[in-house]
């Protein structure tokens, strides 16, 4: 049954510590090898030291939690607009498109998650609290991805009426 959409929206349920679905579907992102357990035990470790980190914050406009951290850093990673390779008259361009608000969520995923894995030599938890931290500060490696992806959006502006 191809092209079959699926319910997992509905499917999916809250996270038992925090009771979010976006957190939820964050740690089944962290998940490899079907290994749910460990996936869990990273995140929540991550934002066990997080949680830490904002009890030593004296800053006013800083989150009240980890959760809350954690959804600022999703919200700044997010792309508005990527570049998206199209055939026309025998030439590739690359258009600039707007990006819709589900692959948004899985971009900011993704290149949190992979800026994390990609450094090495410290726990997973320590990796992935760091690129959290620094995503809702507006830095990090997983904000150099988004800012690289806009700068490309914003080059081949002239392009954008392919799309």
């Amino acid at each position: 049954m191809a092209g079959r959409i699926t319910n997992s929206e509905q499917q999916l349920r809250p996270d038992p510590r925090y009771g979010d679905k976006v957190l939820s579907k964050f740690i089944n992102c962290v998940m490899s090898d079907g290994k749910k357990t460990v996936a869990t035990r990273v995140v929540y470790d991550a934002m066990d030291r997080m949680d830490e980190r904002l009890k030593k914050e004296t800053a006013p406009e800083a989150p009240k939690d980890a959760l809350e951290l954690f959804l600022r850093a999703i919200d700044n990673v997010k792309p508005p607009v990527e570049v998206r390779s199209k055939r026309i008259g025998g030439a590739n361009y690359q258009v600039p498109m707007q990006v819709n608000r589900r692959r948004q969520q899985s971009l900011a995923f993704r290149w949190i998650i992979n800026s994390s894995r990609g450094e090495k030599g410290r726990p997973m938890a320590n990796r992935l609290a760091d690129e959290l931290w620094n995503a809702a500060r507006g830095e990090g490696k997983a904000m150099a991805t988004r800012e690289q992806t806009i700068r490309m959006a914003e080059a081949n502006k002239a392009f954008a009426h392919f799309a």
